[in-house]
């Protein structure tokens, strides 16, 4: 017991040094404030991880940092555009066109109505997934086991890249 608080204290004394240095890698203030609740929850989630002989603020603040890594990666990742269109038919249009215009409407129409089209055992975690959850994440919303999930995103998937082949 005395550990654990002990654990949680030294955790608190952190807390000024984390905000720095997320600050650094932010640059954000608000954004630093969540990387140091993340931090936070994540350290606390795993203090039976900890070694007592290993350096604790050196671990938090590598706890810090691999989140920070991950969390970049991920809006990395989303924000990446793929074409598989003969002669990059998506990637030469000109900026403005997009959602903004009638054929990016129309095409967004088409995609959510095919997605709502979907039962809910297949939408659910789909629209999930889209939402940007990890397929732990779903599987713990919904009380499914992993294998399930991921099969189910990616039958919907399919389903949708089969109902949607013309825009390809």
């Amino acid at each position: 017991m005395a550990d654990k608080q002990q654990f949680k204290q030294r955790l608190l004394n952190l807390q000024g040094n984390l905000y720095s240095f997320a600050c650094q890698l932010t640059s954000d203030r608000e954004a630093a404030q969540d990387l140091v609740q993340d931090t936070t929850l994540k350290v606390l989630d795993n203090e039976a991880k900890y070694v007592d002989n290993v350096n604790f603020k050196g671990w938090v603040f590598t706890i810090m940092r691999n989140i920070f890594i991950n969390n970049y990666r991920r809006q990395v990742r989303s924000a990446t555009v793929i074409d598989n269109t003969e002669d990059l038919y998506h990637l030469n249009l000109s900026q403005e066109s997009g959602l903004s215009s009638p054929e990016g409407s129309f095409a967004a129409k088409e995609i959510s109505i095919a997605i709502n089209g979907f039962s809910d055992e297949y939408k659910q975690p789909f629209n999930l997934y889209i939402a940007g959850y990890k397929y732990s994440e779903i599987a713990d919303k919904m009380g499914l086991p992993l294998g399930t999930v991921k099969s189910r995103i990616f039958f919907a998937r399919k389903r949708l890249q089969t109902m949607l082949k013309d825009y390809r």
